[in-house]
């Protein structure tokens, strides 16, 4: 009886050594996400900011957007070959470095007063980023059992709306109330973030992370993950996702400096942006306790047509309904990213690494998706050019009923 009892304790042993170590990698990428969410979430800070700083029209604005989130489509490819060769972690430690020398570069930008440079930083500073998505979305989402990598991604974000909601509060405060009233404003902000940053790799060098040998030593099979329905429609529903979430916070400050709408300082209305991410850290927690039982595909539908509803609220309407409507899309925009690119990867296999390049490289949304209402904002007002996310979450919501299957 001695045998089998020692070596079901040995296994025991083992198998809670295992998911302490997991336990401690999660802890790690969570880390992770709150700091792209702290850092992309400063645009929405920064675009209203060098808008004033430059004399630019919201066209011109949403530039910033355009090479941050542009970095994606470009670089996602390539950070997808760069992780099958170097493994994950390697992968997240280039990428905090990348990102590291983005925020540097914001110094030079603005001692000079160049828009052109500023423009190149982000997009420096996105192609790390996105180096870090597509090695920790699929990492996090192998932590552990299939059926629930879909709630697991999701409080893996929560930590990343953290980082979102404290995000504008923090750049508000340090930007809007710098001194300087010019560009110059920035250039201390992001040199600690680049400093914090080297210091993040430097810790992410050195911890000991388990390698999930399903994800590291997957063999290339050379099948195309275009054969894959439900990947590609995902792709283009995390295009549009990112494009609309990132549109509507672009644009926030903005809105509600409108004397119709909030009528709001810029460092007021930078705080508001606040209440925007938040909302979004509130659902992908509520998101991630709910979705242990009601199904992914549901879920996401339900979340799409109430985000629809509440643009529609926020277009014919003014005041505080017209703010907290357009405020509240964030909590239903909170599962969205998680919930889509798990439906997309799902069972994937080999193809993993494959598959999240290419889902990575549809955030590019960001980019174009904002240029669009940009647009529409300098022809039919920026009430009215909310209309070019509330079609976003339309197709999201067929991919979630239709599009997320493979037949």
């Amino acid at each position: 009886m001695a045998g089998p009892t020692a070596g079901n304790s040995t296994a025991t042993a083992a198998g809670g050594q295992e998911q302490g170590t997991q336990k401690f990698a999660f802890i790690a990428m969570t880390c992770l996400f709150f700091f792209w969410g702290f850092i992309t979430v400063l645009n929405d800070i920064l675009i209203p900011f060098l808008r004033e700083s430059f004399d630019l029209n919201y066209t011109q604005a949403m530039l910033v957007q355009f090479c941050f989130f542009g970095a994606y489509f470009i670089v996602s490819p390539f950070a997808g070959k760069l992780i099958d060769k170097v493994g994950y972690q390697q992968g997240i430690v280039l990428g905090l470095l990348t990102t590291a020398a983005g925020c540097l570069l914001f110094y030079p930008s603005a001692e000079i007063h160049a828009y052109g440079l500023f423009l190149f930083a982000f997009f420096v500073l996105a192609s790390g980023i996105t180096i870090l998505q597509v090695a920790a979305n699929p990492y996090v989402a192998a932590l552990g059992p299939e059926k629930t990598a879909a709630s697991r991604l999701n409080l893996a974000q929560a930590a990343n709306s953290l980082g979102t909601t404290v995000g504008p509060i923090v750049g508000a405060a340090l930007i809007f109330g710098a001194v300087a009233a010019d560009a110059s404003a920035v250039q201390m902000p992001y040199v600690l973030l680049g400093a914090l940053l080297v210091t993040a790799a430097l810790v992410f060098r050195n911890i000991k992370l388990p390698v999930l040998a399903h994800v590291e030593a997957a063999e290339d099979t050379g099948e195309s993950v275009w054969g894959r329905r439900s990947l590609v429609l995902g792709a283009l529903a995390i295009f549009l996702y990112v494009g609309g979430e990132v549109a509507i916070g672009s644009f926030l400050v903005d809105y509600f400096k409108e004397e119709s709408i909030a009528g709001m300082s810029s460092a007021e209305a930078g705080k508001m942006v606040a209440y925007y991410w938040g909302a979004a850290m509130v659902g992908r927690l509520v998101g991630a306790a709910l979705m242990n039982y009601i199904a992914a595909t549901k879920y996401l539908a339900v979340n799409a047509l109430i985000a629809i509803v509440m643009i529609i609220v926020s277009m014919n309407t003014t005041g505080d309904v017209a703010m907290w409507s357009i405020l509240a899309v964030g909590f239903f925009n909170s599962i969205m990213f998680p919930t889509i690119f798990t439906l997309a990867v799902k069972g994937l296999g080999s193809m993993t690494s494959k598959g999240s390049g290419l889902v990575c490289q549809a955030i590019v949304g960001g980019a174009l998706i904002p240029l669009v209402q940009g647009v529409a904002a300098d022809m039919i007002g920026i009430q009215m050019s909310f209309i070019v996310p509330m079609l976003c979450y339309i197709y999201i919501g067929w991919y979630a009923l239709n599009g997320s299957s493979e037949k």
